[in-house]
């Protein structure tokens, strides 16, 4: 009995879901990605050509129905059809998607039970409606206390398991009263802003401010986390990923929505500012903004990270994929 786990390219986020769900399954995991086996995964993976490289001419979203579907294209068709010899060979009992809406109807109509990563946002459009659709079970990694406006049918087949990080389990460390550290954890958020880094350190006289880009830099997990654990306030983008590491470390931060695709950041923002858990905000903020946000961060509560992040969210992602692997019914 398997469970095939497809892991989008972009970013770091996906690949981290993708190995703590797996490392929390009693059922062997094969991943299914264009990106390089991991070494933290031990089990088997399966190698997909890039898709996107040459880049395609023409249609790619097939009118609007699709994503991502470029015609003529080798890689894409090469791609989808290693998933469906794996599919045959194997006869895995559950595909979970990380995300794509191409894969997950190509594994529906495979005759595999589905089960996506859902992503904040407007996700109304064509696409995202079909992959929601044929899914047996979508994961929400965020809690039920934020939802999203989806229909009834998609809310019903949804487990909000809460946010997920490589760093759930890890002890945290008692915050040190006396520091004045900012950690800029930006991660896979776009282009560095350094214009406006500069800016907020001049602004903001007595913090010394830390950058750490933790999917594209030299730094260790390990590395990420230390400074995690000495920041007195971390500043970073809303990809799930980046909150949930700050949520894991239960520390004071000020996020920022980057621009996105259906607007998923700036719904992530809403969600953490209705719940009170940072200072969230829609743009990156004036300069002479600073010395107030960081000011209004630090008298957060940082143990209110926990209804984010309880750090039983791959635990419970894992028992979704159990269940529609076993054939019962989830969520």
């Amino acid at each position: 009995m398997v469970i095939g786990y497809y892991v989008h390219h972009q970013g770091s986020g996906h690949l981290h879901r993708m190995l703590s769900i797996a490392a929390a399954l009693d059922l062997p995991v094969t991943g299914i990605s264009s990106l390089a086996r991991p070494l933290e995964h031990s089990g088997p993976w399966l190698q997909l050509p890039r898709d996107d490289q040459p880049r395609p001419d023409g249609d790619v979203t097939a009118y609007g129905a699709l994503h991502w579907a470029p015609l003529q294209h080798n890689g894409f068709r090469d791609r989808m059809q290693r998933i469906a010899t794996w599919v045959t060979d194997v006869r895995p009992r559950a595909l979970v998607v990380d995300v794509s809406a191409e894969v997950a109807a190509l594994g529906r109509l495979l005759g595999v039970p589905v089960v996506v990563m859902a992503m904040r946002g407007d996700r109304s459009d064509r696409p995202h409606r079909l992959a929601y659709d044929v899914a047996e079970a979508l994961v929400a990694p965020w809690p039920a206390a934020a939802p999203e406006p989806w229909p009834r049918e998609v809310l019903s087949r949804t487990a909000h398991v809460g946010a997920l990080s490589r760093f759930d389990g890890r002890p945290v460390a008692s915050a040190d009263p006396g520091s004045r550290t900012v950690l800029c954890l930006w991660g896979g958020g776009g282009p560095v802003p350094s214009a406006q880094l500069s800016a907020a350190r001049e602004a903001t006289p007595g913090w010394r401010w830390v950058f750490a880009d933790g999917s594209r830099d030299e730094r260790s997990g390990d590395e990420v986390w230390r400074l995690l654990q000495e920041a007195a306030v971390v500043v970073c983008h809303a990809g799930q990923n980046a909150v949930a590491e700050v949520a894991a470390a239960q520390r004071p931060a000020v996020v920022i929505a980057q621009p996105r695709p259906f607007d998923e950041q700036q719904a992530t923002v809403a969600a953490l500012r209705t719940l009170d858990l940072a200072v969230a905000l829609d743009d990156w903020p004036q300069p002479h903004d600073w010395p107030d946000l960081l000011a209004r961060a630090t008298a957060l509560p940082a143990e209110k990270w926990l209804l984010w992040n309880d750090g039983r969210g791959a635990a419970r992602a894992a028992e979704v994929l159990e269940r529609v692997a076993h054939g019962e019914a989830a969520p």
